[in-house]
């Protein structure tokens, strides 16, 4: 039994540590709205300048808008700073605001 504890006390720790690195601030280039589904697509840029160039463009992923005001903030082009959490495997903004 006390093995089984310390099993459930490590996934328990394992799955917030993996809940925190998703809401971390982020920064992208937003490249899509798409309105009728509520998303934005944003292609990732690194952070830093150690050990990288700046501006290094990371994955286009696609994210659910928590609310529709998200999506009349920022327009295709725009940089952005932003939070996403993953809910059951879709992205979802929770924050997201224009630099």
């Amino acid at each position: 039994m006390g093995t089984t504890k310390f099993i459930w006390a490590g996934a328990a720790a394992l799955s917030l540590l993996a809940t925190s690195a998703v809401a971390d601030d982020m920064t992208g280039m937003v490249m899509r709205i798409d309105r009728l589904n509520g998303t934005i697509s944003i292609q990732q840029t690194q952070k830093g300048t150690v050990g990288a160039s700046t501006g290094t463009a990371g994955a286009l992923q696609e994210y659910k808008a928590k609310d529709a005001a998200m999506l009349d903030a920022v327009h295709a082009g725009d940089r952005v700073n932003y939070s996403a959490t993953d809910n059951n495997g879709t992205g979802t903004l929770t924050k997201l605001q224009k630099q």
